[in-house]
């Protein structure tokens, strides 16, 4: 307030230090007066000194007289400390409402722009002793950090800048630095990046300045379909695993379990496997299929493939041949009622027909398989355990002695 008056004595000259003047009259219910008259002239203001630039920052705005309001903003990894905005006060010394704002570099924060700069605390000045620093990278997911350091000096050895490819201490390390050899461009390929700074308590150095820009990762390769087999996993995305598992009959070759890998280029840590059947080999499962080498493709010429098919002791195994198509004569089959070639043979099958069965009296079946260098052929052999309560005698005798006086169909049991 400039001043409250009253009575007959004429005020001494005002001066009003804003654009706007507030005047005020009051009268009461009793005594009348001549009252007041005065004049007012506009008069120049003196403004308000001009706020320093903040070192690395920017001011906007050129007035400063009353009322006007002058804002400030930092460059790209440098935070404002203080107010923005600051606006020039009225009275009759010239002030701001709020000092100028500084502009540093932070030890550590959180950036979620999808491009940004980090720098170590002081920078371009050299940074304090004994510091901890850690930054967090947040981008959308299926985004990565390209990054790229543009200034690089620590003491070597001692103090260090490391790049974590994730949000924990204990995520992948992808870069450490130290020294002044400015790094290469390093690619983050999570969608949480950390950098980690540490100073000890001796030599400061300017330290780093880095960018980081997001680009969009890809996902592995779509890995089905997968021939004969089934894939388990549900995600392709940088560091998910799927694995591979083989339909009956069939075994895996390559890697059961592969990794989506970090890179640019999506890729899996392992070639796709495949499923195939096997020439041969030591089956254990009690029941299951037997096939021919490239099912349900023709097996290949000049084939000598070996099975032995183990069931529990005290079980004996039914063969079915549910397919049966190789040249005759030439390609066949031998199956013998035990482990070994020297064991009592209980058939030879080649040529087109199907239906066929077998029957052993022990818990072991030896099955070999040659094709000769002509023509090819495809067949499947479909075999189960089947208890035998005789074991000098094969199931299949058994059950055919039986039937002179019992039900064939028990014999299917």
């Amino acid at each position: 307030m400039l001043g409250s008056f009253s009575g007959t004595t004429v005020p001494a000259l005002l001066n009003s230090t804003s654009n706007q003047l507030y005047l005020h009259f009051y009268s009461d219910i009793s005594v009348s007066a001549a009252g007041f008259h005065l004049e007012y002239k506009t008069v120049g203001l003196s403004s308000c000194p001009e706020p320093p630039v903040p070192g690395n920052g920017l001011k906007i705005g050129e007035r400063y007289l009353v009322n006007d309001v002058v804002s400030f903003q930092c460059e790209p990894g440098y935070a404002l400390q203080g107010h923005s905005h600051i606006s020039c006060m009225p009275g009759t010394v010239r002030r701001w409402n709020y000092p100028p704002p500084l502009c540093i570099a932070q030890c550590g924060g959180t950036a979620e722009e999808m491009e940004g700069v980090l720098l170590s605390p002081g920078f371009p000045g050299n940074y304090p002793s004994n510091l901890d620093c850690t930054w967090r990278i947040l981008l959308p997911v299926g985004f990565g950090a390209h990054i790229q350091f543009l200034n690089f000096s620590t003491e070597p050895n001692h103090d260090f800048v490391e790049i974590r490819n994730g949000p924990y201490d204990t995520s992948n390390v992808i870069g450490r630095f130290s020294g002044t050899e400015i790094p290469g461009s390093l690619l983050s390929t999570s969608h949480e990046t950390t950098v980690y700074f540490h100073s000890d308590h001796s030599q400061n150095k300017p330290g780093f300045k880095l960018e980081y820009q997001a680009y969009e990762l890809q996902e592995c390769p779509d890995p089905e379909p997968f021939a004969n087999g089934v894939v388990r996993g549900a995600g392709y995305n940088v560091g998910q695993s799927i694995s591979f598992e083989c339909l009956p009959g069939y075994q895996l070759i390559g890697h059961p379990v592969l990794t989506c890998q970090h890179g640019t280029n999506r890729n899996w840590d392992h070639p796709l496997p495949r499923c195939e059947v096997p020439c041969g080999g030591n089956v254990t499962t009690q029941n299951g299929t037997v096939y021919s080498p490239g099912f349900p493709n023709q097996y290949p010429n000049s084939q000598d493939c070996t099975w032995l098919l183990t069931v529990p002791v005290g079980y004996g195994i039914h063969l079915n041949f549910t397919l049966l198509q190789t040249e005759p004569y030439n390609d066949f089959i031998t199956i013998w009622d035990g482990p070994q070639q020297t064991a009592p043979q209980l058939g030879v099958f080649t040529g087109n027909s199907a239906k066929k069965s077998a029957q052993s009296s022990s818990n072991q079946v030896l099955m070999k398989f040659h094709s000769d260098a002509a023509n090819g052929g495809i067949f499947a052999i479909y075999f189960y355990g089947q208890y035998c309560f005789l074991s000098c005698l094969s199931c299949f005798a058994l059950c055919e002695a039986l039937t002179r006086t019992l039900p064939r169909s028990l014999c299917e049991l």
